[in-house]
């Protein structure tokens, strides 16, 4: 393969995949319910990608340059690349066809689940929010080339005359993101089997290159991690990996990205990209907007490969400086001697589509914002000015400058109120009383039973609940109408808990759309979106807010529903707050100061709150932090930093509760072992773990590392439309109990249930309730065994 450089001068990582009107949710979840056949998905799923192809054109791409990427996904581009593999793990092997392949019904069993079968895994993508599917390998995983997908859009498109790149995640990635299989000997690393994934690789490169590929991308943003950066030294597996994949006879050439950081050694930075190109790559990444720029003697070891400059924000959507990138790129291109391609640091699938698409943004915001069509705009604009002169872009650069400085002098972006109380803050602030205290407090005070139940705190969403928020919006109810539903809701709710057996209660959050941006609608600093969805995982979307400005709370916005839920009944029910760490982490933050600044505004918010459910009688509060450990940096040696201020954040919230008010938080989807310290140092009197999926691996943890408050780890996965039997629940009760005493665990699902229907809902919960019963009692008889043992 030639390294001459026929990159094109513009591109993108990845783009969107959901649709502008979210029609790959609509035509996904369609097919889930019968209500379209699997040649109907197809046909919904060719017609987006028409339409993504026909935009990016209209944005500046070229249709023949393989400047387009090809990264399109039914659910998870992780899971794609396990199909395009065949790596099936054993419990799914019956999905496999005699090549390997898995058809559209078997991708989404290996998503979903069936029967008694649970889905793969569901955990973050690097320190992000969006969610892959773990693949799972063993020693005797197989590994074939079966990309039928990717082959058959490379064949399709180039037939309508565009040339695409297709997209896999990369071998090393894909393995290092990998957990060993069920039944794997002790200590089998997935890592043991990268040559025979390498040999599928170059079946699916030889594929790819006769279905008409010029280019090939493969994602390798695991080398931007602690064991990713030693595996990218010289000589070392990543070098070898890529020597046998670009020794491919006859393979389309090779682009390697690197997003999310600086890949390889940080005290190096370009290292990676080195060796890369010394392997024969013919094109390599650099995230340049969290990653380091390469150093000199790098970018010089790069010899014919090119470098494709990451200068675009890909997670973010604030407008680019493009003064300032265009520098950076003028000074790379004089230093590599060659053309330096225009690219975003990594997929443009973590931003929604179009910031034209909203109209009620407030009237100052829209001008500071690039979402993804933008950004191609602005990757078009650079690679002009790189290759054209400053003149041949002066305009774009003057209007982004303008926008910048208009920013920056807006009134509300700085807030002297605010900025006084945060420089006031004593230590005293963050610290409540011993958890002993508080303990005995808070059981005497709410008497709860051992074992006690609860849910996370949405119930579903139902079609009932949603029209009722857009008739409000749209003006067909009033406002006092609203409520009256709501008001109905949420009796509802009280009343299906109490009836199934539940403990503590929840509201069931009907009034709230998002839990984040319900926080963002009551809290100054914040602008929501109308159309402004991000994939999280599958069929699911968000929207995140943008906090532009300082953080207050104008007035209490959740004790009103609350109460009201709390009269109902005589059982405990919980306030339910979104943490500090989780509302930045779900939004599109401010990036002119340090986070642990905005975390402490939003923090005192929510303390606020806090006091206002206790002085309406509210015993317990729960401060969800589900994404505590998304935001943690990849690098270990930067993790305390992280956790020194977002721990601190969730106490500066929490400590000024009494020690009779319990509170919870409530952590999902993350690998709880790197973090447990900083989950101790919450402080909070109880904390409930997505759990289920992984069987429970967080108890383990939790009881070497000597966690000693209230623990509910997750026995109900709600992720999958799946009802676990009272058995099987039973069976990760007993798995709780085997590691923590009785009187510290909680039973409770993994997270909220608002993505659910009610049918599953009330049989699952049923099913966790009777299991829990069950518990007790063994637990009861065993502690009688013991009396009479010992006496």
């Amino acid at each position: 393969m030639s390294t001459e450089n026929t990159f094109p001068a513009a591109t993108i990582l990845g783009y969107p995949r959901i649709g502008p009107g979210r029609e790959l949710k609509k035509a996904v979840e369609a097919y889930w319910a019968g209500r379209l056949d699997e040649a109907g998905l197809q046909h919904a799923a060719d017609q987006l990608q028409d339409r993504t192809v026909a935009r990016l054109v209209e944005l500046g791409l070229d249709r023949g340059d393989s400047s387009i990427p090809a990264d399109f996904a039914l659910y998870d581009q992780v899971l794609d690349a396990t199909a395009a593999l065949g790596a099936l793990p054993a419990r799914f092997a019956d999905l496999a066809a005699e090549d390997g392949s898995v058809d559209t019904a078997g991708y989404f069993t290996l998503a979903r689940g069936d029967g008694e079968r649970a889905p793969l895994e569901l955990t973050k993508w690097f320190d992000t929010n969006y969610h892959y599917l773990v693949p799972e390998i063993g020693p005797g995983t197989p590994f074939v080339a079966v990309a039928h997908g990717l082959t058959a859009t490379v064949r399709r498109q180039r037939e309508r005359g565009t040339v695409l790149r297709p997209v896999l995640v990369g071998p090393v990635t894909y393995l290092l993101l990998a957990k060993p299989e069920d039944g794997a000997p002790a200590g089998f690393d997935p890592l043991e089997r990268i040559d025979d994934a390498v040999a599928a690789y170059v079946g699916i490169l030889a594929s790819l290159a006769e279905a008409g590929a010029e280019w090939v991308q493969l994602d390798e943003p695991g080398l931007v991690g602690d064991r990713g950066g030693e595996l990218a030294a010289p000589g070392g597996l990543v070098e070898r990996v890529y020597r046998q994949l670009a020794g491919t006879a006859g393979r389309p050439a090779l682009l390697v990205t690197t997003g999310y950081g600086t890949a390889g050694d940080p005290a190096r930075p370009g290292q990676a990209l080195a060796v890369l190109a010394t392997a024969g790559v013919e094109a390599v990444h650099a995230d340049l907007v969290r990653g380091s720029r390469p150093s000199a003697e790098a970018l010089q070891a790069l010899g014919g490969t090119r470098l494709v400059a990451g200068v675009v924000d890909g997670r973010n959507v604030w407008r680019n400086d493009l003064r300032f990138s265009l520098g950076v790129l003028e000074d790379l291109q004089q230093e590599t001697g060659t053309a330096v391609t225009t690219a975003t640091s990594t997929s443009l699938l973590h931003v929604p589509h179009d910031v034209q698409a909203e109209t009620g943004l407030p009237e100052h915001l829209p001008a500071w914002l690039a979402f993804a069509d933008q950004k191609v705009r602005e990757a078009v604009v650079l690679a002009r000015g790189l290759a054209g002169g400053r003149p041949a872009v002066a305009a774009e650069l003057q209007d982004a400058e303008e926008a910048l400085g208009h920013r920056a002098r807006f009134d509300g972006v700085v807030v002297d109120s605010v900025r006084t109380r945060t420089r006031g803050l004593t230590e005293e602030a963050f610290t409540r009383g011993p958890a002993e205290r508080r303990a005995e407090a808070q059981q005497e005070r709410l008497g709860l039973p051992l074992l006690p139940t609860t849910t996370i705190g949405s119930f579903p969403q139902t079609r009932e609940v949603r029209g009722a928020r857009a008739a409000v919006r749209s003006g067909s109810i009033s406002q006092s109408e609203y409520e009256q539903f709501l008001r109905q809701e949420i009796a509802n709710v009280v009343r299906l808990q109490e009836g199934l057996g539940l403990d503590v209660l929840v509201h069931g959050e009907p009034e709230r759309n998002d839990m984040v941006q319900y926080f963002a609608e009551n809290l100054d600093g914040f602008a929501a979106t109308e159309q402004g969805w991000v994939q999280s995982y599958g069929s699911r979307c968000t929207r995140p807010s943008i906090l532009w400005g300082d953080v207050s709370r104008p007035q209490a916005f959740t004790v009103p529903w609350i109460s009201f839920a709390q009269s109902l009944t005589e059982r405990p029910l919980k306030g339910m707050l979104t943490g500090p760490v989780t509302i930045l982490a779900w939004s599109f933050v401010r990036d002119d100061q340090p986070l642990g600044e905005t975390a402490n505004q939003v923090a005192l918010a929510l303390r606020d709150e806090i006091a206002d459910l206790e002085a309406a009688g509210i015993a317990i509060v729960q401060v969800d932090e589900p994404a505590l450990r998304e935001l943690l940096p990849l690098r270990s040696a930067d993790h305390q930093a992280y956790l020194d201020w977002s721990v601190r954040a969730f106490r500066l919230a929490t400590a000024g509760a009494e020690d009779g008010t319990q509170i919870h938080t409530h952590l999902c989807y993350s690998e709880f072992g790197e973090v447990i310290s900083a989950i101790d140092g919450l402080d909070a009197d109880v904390t409930s773990i997505e759990a289920a999926r992984s069987r429970l691996e967080v108890v383990a943890d939790l009881a070497g590392f000597g966690y000693s408050r209230g623990i509910g780890p997750g026995v109900y996965d709600i992720h999958s439309p799946r009802v676990p039997s009272e058995q099987e629940i039973s069976g990760l009760i007993d798995t709780a109990l085997a590691a923590l005493p009785a009187q510290q665990l909680w039973i409770n699902p993994d997270c909220g249930l608002k993505t659910r229907g009610y049918d599953e809902t009330v049989l699952s919960l049923r099913n966790l309730v009777a299991a829990t019963r069950a518990a007790r009692g063994s637990v009861r008889l065993s502690t009688a065994e013991q009396v009479l043992a010992r006496s």
